[in-house]
């Protein structure tokens, strides 16, 4: 099948873009590249160092300096569901090292928050940011110029960004991203949002709440529903940084043990002549759309919408919110995963999965089927499943029909023509917005604005009895200069609730929101930011906003000129400077760039 004509022209329009900035990003880690482990130039102080604690075996290996050493760099805690089966991958990783005749080492470890722990509290302050940061300890991890290749283990939202940020920074080493799974499923979550919107009109208790997020995140492994962790595992498949079908397969499997023996080698093999293949050539132009088209057509996280940005440009690349918008118009929406539909991660995989999703977009034209992969293959070699067969692992073909229609769909027939994302320009800035499962008859809100300052100021209105009405929330000072861009998703079930009683309203925010929330309509994104002296800073209680997202506008009906004559607002924001660290971040939010631009310091 041929590239789709927008596709073909969103990437040459990217190329073009980047042309110079990518052009000095090869130049850079091409001149990295030379021939022989970088250990081997190390002063001997400097080498018996980085061996010394090793084995006696490891350590000849290392001496001799001519076998691959591979870096492992992790994100382990065990407070965070997904990563806790991270405990035991550096021996597992070690040990598949040994067999093949080379070694492994843990260069480092990187900070790793939950935003489902954070959520709503001051701790969220810090999530964006700790993306940069992770980026950054990435980096110090790897600076000893002793590994050949690396192994990324993370799965969560920050922490893949922050992963292939800083693996971009090295770019001239093979790298290889290492998933650990997701968890059974527990209860539906629609049943878990059911009890969260009873427990926010006061018809459940917190006991019951409790016993519904428990019964939900109940077990090691990613949380199940499609927000930004799952979003990620799914564009390290689709942008050839997994092997093919490694997203989610279930942890602590024979399957997943399999597959992460065979990433060892697989990056050992990307740093031999002849196949050398690093990472930051493996990252280019066609592998960023391709992940783009994939978080379309899976109706992903928004977060993506920074992360990606940030991601390409640490390869060169200048990825701009005008290419997620045309590529939303010919990527179809083939999969429906809670909160776009009813099931889970778990059941997507069991419809098919990726391996399904990546044939029926390489046969819509939808993806660069020649973009290079970790696997030794272009990506259509991805349109694979894994399988052990006599202890061995191996890979078929995918079926070409969807175990579950209801879940994924082939291209022919999808849930709907376009990836559901909007870019909204308009009088209040720019910003975006995810209508993948918003009503039809919520697509268009015209309604008063109602200010807020603080997430918490809106559960404070609804608890009196303020916001029994059609409004949009104009949630403002939430963004990376004013308070670090906390995720907006503790609001979802108040401003549910009153969609639910038949109320039309919106949200409007410079703050984002995950791929956890959706039914709302949301603008989210808003830039430039209230912090910033954007437009958003203006509006009043009582002025009349108007979202289209069928025409992709944004807008405050206010006389042009008296609009133009209003003072932004200024707010006292010293309460979110301190306490919970915050204060250690003040250099990010002095320096964050603004959201269309990836939210970031780096």
């Amino acid at each position: 099948m041929s590239l789709h004509p927008v596709v073909a022209e969103v990437t040459e329009r990217l190329r073009e873009r980047s042309r110079a900035t990518r052009a000095a990003y090869l130049e850079r880690i091409n001149n990295a590249i030379i021939d022989g482990p970088h250990r081997a130039r190390l002063s001997c102080g400097n080498l018996a160092h980085g061996f010394a604690a090793c084995n006696a075996n490891d350590k000849a290996a290392l001496r001799e300096g001519h076998t691959p050493n591979l870096a492992i760099v992790t994100a382990y805690n065990d407070m965070l569901s997904a990563h806790q089966p991270y405990e035991r991958y550096p021996e597992l990783i070690r040990e598949a090292a040994r067999q093949s005749g080379f070694t492994a080492q843990v260069a480092g470890g990187v900070p790793a928050m939950c935003d489902g722990v954070t959520q709503g509290r001051a701790g969220m302050e810090l999530s964006l940011f700790s993306r940069d940061l992770i980026a950054m300890t990435t980096a110090v991890a790897l600076s000893h110029d002793m590994f050949d290749g690396a192994l990324y283990l993370g799965i969560c939202d920050k922490i893949v960004p922050g992963l292939l940020i800083g693996a971009l920074s090295f770019g001239h080493l093979p790298g290889v991203f290492v998933p650990s799974g997701p968890m059974p499923s527990g209860i539906s979550n629609e049943q878990k949002s059911k009890v969260r919107q009873a427990y926010t009109e006061g018809k459940a208790s917190r006991d019951e709440l409790l016993e519904a997020e428990a019964a939900s995140y109940h077990s090691a492994g990613t949380c199940t529903f499609y927000g930004t962790a799952n979003s990620n595992q799914m564009l390290m498949e689709i942008m050839g940084l997994h092997l093919p079908g490694a997203s989610f397969v279930a942890p602590e499997t024979p399957l997943r043990d399999a597959l992460t023996a065979e990433a060892v080698r697989r990056c050992a093999a990307l740093g031999k002549a002849g196949e050398h293949l690093p990472i930051g050539h493996i990252v280019d132009e066609r592998a960023i759309v391709n992940g783009v088209v994939g978080l379309h057509a899976t109706g992903g996280s928004t977060n993506h919408l920074l992360h990606l940005v940030a991601i390409a440009q640490a390869a060169g690349i200048a990825l701009r919110w005008e290419d997620f918008d045309a590529l939303s118009s010919v990527a179809p929406l083939l999969a429906r995963v809670y909160p776009n539909g009813y099931a889970d991660v778990n059941h997507f995989h069991d419809a098919g999965g990726m391996g399904f999703l990546i044939d029926q977009l390489l046969s819509a034209g939808l993806l660069h089927g020649d973009a290079r992969t970790i696997a030794g293959c272009d990506l259509s070699g991805y349109a694979k499943v894994p399988s052990l067969e006599e202890g061995k692992l191996i890979w078929k073909p995918v079926s070409k029909e969807s175990g579950n229609r209801g879940v994924l769909r082939s291209a022919s027939e999808p849930f709907r023509a376009d990836g559901g994302l909007r870019m909204l320009n308009g009088n209040l800035g720019r910003s975006v917005i995810k209508v993948s499962s918003v009503p039809d008859d919520r697509l268009v809100i015209e309604a008063p604005a109602v200010v807020f300052h603080d997430q918490d100021d809106i559960k404070r209105a609804f608890d009196r009895g303020e916001l029994n009405r059609d409004f949009i929330a104009v949630v403002r000072f939430q963004g990376p200069r004013a308070i670090g861009m906390p995720e907006l998703h503790k609001l979802t079930p108040t401003l549910a609730v009153l969609q639910d009683r038949g109320h039309r309203i919106a949200l409007v925010t410079d703050g984002r929101m995950s791929g956890a929330s959706g039914r709302v309509p949301a603008a989210i994104h808003v830039t430039p930011e209230a912090d910033d002296g954007g437009p958003i800073a203006k509006v009043r209680d009582g002025d009349i906003i108007r979202l289209d997202a069928q025409k992709g506008t944004l807008d405050v009906l206010v006389d042009a000129a008296e609009f133009a004559a209003r003072t932004p607002v200024v707010e006292d924001l010293s309460r979110h400077q301190h306490g919970m660290g915050r204060e250690l971040f003040g250099i990010f939010r002095r320096n964050a760039v603004a959201a269309d631009l990836g939210a970031g310091v780096l």
